[in-house]
Parts: structure tokens; sequence; C-alpha cells
């Protein structure tokens, strides 16, 4: 049996075993993962539970055997991954234990860990610590015994090897390091310029490294929240795990059936919890009040909390979020060449139906990497509702070709382009490619202006849009940029610290403009001004 050749080799290791440690490094990631004789495990988590010792509530010491939370990490895993979590998962245990199997089983390995505080930092490196402790006796009198080892670092002379950790407080952190597995814990919160700190951390790590970035969450904005918005574009896998998935977060006296509220009903058929389940949250939003749906997520869009005076109604918001639907497949949507035309930046909920009138309301930025983004919000004009979403880091000739390509798979829609700033660049190029269709305003110039008059008309208008037309409304990005959406310490309104408000800005835009396009005239409900 394979997995009793494994149980033989990592028992029985001696002091020249550094080719045994090789071929176990090579199967941790190889075409072993999922042999019946694991028992659907991979070598890697095998091996972890096989040699390494975690303290358990008890106080006892037992093997490190995954969890439910852990098992789904590592059947989703890839090579960078972003992982947002309730409390108390034990993911930061799960990760630290696996890449110190890759350390010790990949000679030359450097890994860096790296937590929001020194003090965070030396206590996990104290768990893996335990974990090299408690390895077998003829691992540890050879290839693995240790040398260099106190509260920073865990070295392995013999195989040229280290397990590092630092804090993001100090700024060189990684610095002038290359490393191949980057594990960066409670991200959301680092303090201080916490991006250019993962930025620099991003720069040393091997072309092939594997990285993990793992939090509770932290309000909407800053490094982390960004890094989760962004992981589509930047190729992160997402790992959600909510509160419920943790055996031990309930209680042994359930609520009576009788007493459950319409939402834990809905809650109870939409994840299955049982009633133990649902008397811990009532007794969590008891105690913890607003705090609850950020330290026991129930879902990837409300934990992150709002920081700031809310513009939008919250409620009306928080609502729609919990209703809307996903996006539907691009081919449903009867839009040929969808990655030809829009890579991932594209959610469609309603496709073009011949003969309505639609809309294509555009917030363009600049088109680097970072910073904002451009944005394109297709609405029914009679109707008023969302239908796609186009959101990119792209340049303005790719953002031209995008929105001519909407419009005219949405029939030829009317093109509505802000004509602030990077507006009037776009402007030109569609006027070059010849597409009459431009919204122009009541100067009579093609584009949009937004002033300091007409701003707070057209977020006034979103605003009561939300509150007594949610239905409207399909995006959940929308729904979250509105969560962040804030009344600044200046007197301003606008997107708070680290977060964005160009889906916001795009869609205000698209309603003011509907609203003159139909020119405010109805008869009998139905809309009688001339397109």
């Amino acid at each position: 049996m394979v997995a009793m050749g494994i149980g033989r080799r990592v028992v029985g290791f001696g002091a020249r075993d550094r080719e045994e440690l090789e071929m176990l490094g090579r199967m941790m990631e190889g075409p072993w993962v999922g042999l019946a004789e694991l028992g659907g495990r991979s070598v890697g988590e095998f091996l972890a539970e096989a040699l390494l010792k975690v303290r358990g509530k008890d106080g006892q010491l037992h093997p490190l055997r995954e969890n439910a939370v852990q098992r789904a990490y590592e059947q989703g895993r890839g090579a960078g991954n972003i992982v947002l979590k309730a409390r108390q998962m034990g993911m930061t245990t799960w990760v630290a234990g696996r890449m110190l199997l890759k350390t010790v089983t990949r000679p030359g390995t450097l890994t860096l860990l790296v937590a929001h505080t020194q003090d965070s930092a030396e206590e996990i490196l104290r768990i893996v610590h335990r974990f090299v402790e408690h390895l077998p006796a003829g691992l540890k009198a050879g290839a693995l015994e240790t040398g260099r080892a106190n509260v920073r670092q865990i070295g392995f002379p013999a195989i040229d090897s280290e397990f590092r950790v630092e804090s993001a407080a100090d700024r060189n952190a990684g610095r002038g390091l290359t490393f191949q597995n980057l594990h960066c814990s409670e991200v959301a919160r680092w303090g201080g310029e916490a991006g250019m700190t993962l930025a620099g951390l991003r720069a040393g790590l091997a072309p092939d490294g594997e990285q993990v970035l793992e939090s509770t969450p932290n309000g909407t904005g800053g490094c982390f929240y960004e890094e989760w918005q962004r992981a589509d574009e930047t190729g992160l896998t997402r790992h959600f795990f909510p509160w419920w998935l943790e055996p031990g977060y309930r209680l042994a006296t359930p609520v009576p059936e009788t007493t459950l509220t319409a939402d834990e009903r809905a809650l109870m058929e939409r994840v299955g919890l049982d009633l133990g389940q649902v008397s811990f949250r009532r007794q969590l939003r008891a105690h913890q009040l607003g705090m609850a749906r950020q330290e026991y997520a129930e879902d990837a869009e409300s934990c992150f909390r709002v920081s700031g005076e809310p513009y939008f109604d919250m409620e009306s918001v928080e609502r729609r979020l919990l209703e809307v639907d996903e996006a539907i497949p691009w081919k449903q949507a009867g839009i040929e060449g969808y990655w030809e035309k829009y890579g991932g930046g594209l959610e469609v909920w309603l496709p073009p139906v011949a003969g309505n009138r639609y809309l294509v309301a555009v917030d363009p930025a600049g088109g680097g990497p970072e910073g904002d983004w451009s944005v394109a919000e297709v609405l029914d004009i009679d109707q008023g509702i969302q239908c796609a979403e186009f959101a990119g880091h792209v340049g303005s000739t790719e953002l031209r070709d995008t929105v001519l390509s909407l419009a005219r798979d949405y029939g030829g829609a009317m093109v509505v382009v802000e004509r602030n700033n990077h507006g009037s660049g776009l402007l030109s190029l569609l006027a070059d490619r010849g597409y009459e269709r431009i919204f122009k305003g009541d100067d009579r110039q093609a584009g949009f202006l937004t002033t300091s008059v007409s701003r707070p008309a057209i977020l006034a208008r979103l605003g009561a849009a939300l509150v007594e037309e949610p239905r409207l409304f399909q995006s959940r990005r929308f729904l979250v940029e509105c969560r962040s959406f804030v009344r600044l310490r200046n007197g301003a309104v606008g997107a708070r610290s680290g977060a964005h408000d160009d889906r916001v800005m795009a869609m205000a835009i698209g309603l003011a403009a509907r609203v003159e396009i139909l020119g405010g005239t109805r008869e009998s409900g139905r809309v009688v001004s001339d397109w």
C-alpha cells in the first residue's frame, strides 16, 4: 500500500535521508494526489497528519488532522490564493504547517510568513517550532537537524532551507530575499502602506512560488479588500469560509423552532443550519452587535463592514445584496465572442432584446493596472433596469472598442460618457470610429459633464432609486461599492479610503442621462418621447 510505504518512510528516516525527503516533496504536488490508498487525500495532506502535531483545546498534542475548512481549501488551492474567513477556522495553522512541509522536503527552500504585528508573527512561529519539535526522532537527528532557531526563524542547514517570520509593520519586510513560499496572515489588519508592503513582498517571490493571503475582514477598502475584489484580474484563487463550517460554532441548547425569524428560516434553508447553530448566531449578534457580521462572516459582501457614515440607505443596499442573482453564462446571453471582446470584465444579467432601447454609461479611468476602474453600465432606457456591467483596467483604445462592442451588441445603444478628465479623449476616439449615438448635454456638447452642481443631484437620484426601485440593480459589485460610499470628513461624499466608486458614478450618470433621454414625459405609464 502506498500510504503504508510513505508511513514507514516518514517514521524511519535517518541521518542521510535527503533523497527520501526530496522524493516526498515532489509527490506533494505530483501525480499521487487523490490515490485511494491515501483516503482521497494528497500526499501533502497525509504528511501533515503523519508528521505534524498541534496542541488542542484540551491542552494535549494531537496530529494535524484537517478539518472541513482546511480540506475544502486543499481541494480548491492554486498557486496564488486569497482566503476570506470567519474567526478561528484553523487556516493560519494549516497554511503554516503545509508550507513547513514544503520547506523541509525541498532543499534550498525559503518560506516567509508575514503577520500584521511582530507578536503575531512570533506566535505563529511558536506553532511551527512545535511542529519541528515533535517530528520523528530520525528526522530531527538527520536531514532536519536545526541550526538557526529563534523567535524569527528556523534553519535546516543540512538541506539549506529556512522558515522565517516577519512583521508587516516593517516596511523592509522580505527586502533582498528570494523565497519560494509566501504566507501573509491577517492582511486586512496590516497597517501603514499595506499595498506597497505586499507589492515589495511579491517582488521577492520566485516565479513558480506559492502565495497565500488570508484574513478575517476589516471593513471595505484597504489592501485585503482590494485584493479580494481584484482576484479575477490578478489570478488569485478566492476561498470563502463562513462561520458555520466550524463544527464548534453551535450551542447545546437549540432555539425553539417556533421563534425563528424569516431571516433565520431563509438562512437555514439556504445553507442547512441546524437550530443549535441558529442559537449560536443569536448569541453572537446579541453580544457582538454590529461586529458579528465581520468577525463571523456569512457572505463575502456583508462581512466587509462600512467604515464612516454611509451616503446611501444601507438597509436597502444590504437587502438587495441578498436578493441579486449571479450573472448568467455569456453563451446564454446571446453575445457572441464574449472572451475575444471583453475578457473577464463583463457580467451580463439581461441579454439584448430586439426592439428594446439601451444606453451604455461610461466612467473612464486612466487605464493603469492600479487605481480606478473604467466602468460601463448597460441600462434598459424604458425600464431603467441594469442589464450588464463592464469594469477593467484598460487603455483608452481598448475601452473604446469595448464600449462600441457593447453598444452594438445592445442594438445600437446610446453611449453616455462622463466627459471630465479622461472622458474627452474617449469621446474623440468614439468620434473617429463614426459612432453617432453619443449623448449630448443641455449645452449640446458630447458627453455628460459632472460638476459641483450636477454631482450631488445625480447621486441623490441614485440614492432614491436604491430605496424606491432596488429591483433595477443587479450587480453585487456595484452594491458593494455603494456600501463603501460615505460622507467624508471634509464634507464631500465619495469612496472611503482604499475603496472605489467607479461603478457608483457610472450608474449615477446612466440614470441621470436616462431621465434626460426620456424627457421626463410619460403618458399612461408609457414613455412617449422620441428616441
